[in-house]
């Protein structure tokens, strides 16, 4: 068994950063259900703006806000305007096909990206 990459949020941009949270992150629901993650699901969230990497869960935000906002502990390593790559893996025997998805800067659905072609 292997993790593999299984959904893909790229080049999102934070919205908000609330340190008074318990913790996770909260994305829109539209976008959520666009690469195929689950509310709860463990998430590893990059930065490419610092380079700084964390993982933490997913929490549905309103549906069409654009909202990705890093909660907790989380909000001090990436803040607010950042660019951010959301990652879900799975556990799996043979390699799985991810669903990789593109935003524009206000977090809108651009297009669905296709796998490498090592794929």
């Amino acid at each position: 068994m292997r993790w593999f990459l299984r959904s893909k949020i790229n080049k999102a941009t934070v919205t908000a950063a609330e340190l008074s949270y318990i913790g996770s992150i909260t994305i829109d629901q539209d976008l959520i259900k666009k690469a195929g993650l689950l509310p709860g699901e463990k998430v590893l969230i990059a930065s490419n703006t610092t380079g700084a990497r964390l993982s933490t869960y997913v929490m549905v935000g309103a549906k069409g806000s654009g909202v990705i906002c890093m909660n907790g502990a989380a909000a001090h390593l990436i803040k607010k305007g950042e660019e951010i790559i959301i990652m879900g893996f799975e556990l799996s025997a043979k390699p799985v096909k991810p669903k990789s998805i593109l935003v524009n800067a206000n977090n809108r659905f651009v297009k669905q990206l296709q796998p490498s072609p090592n794929r």
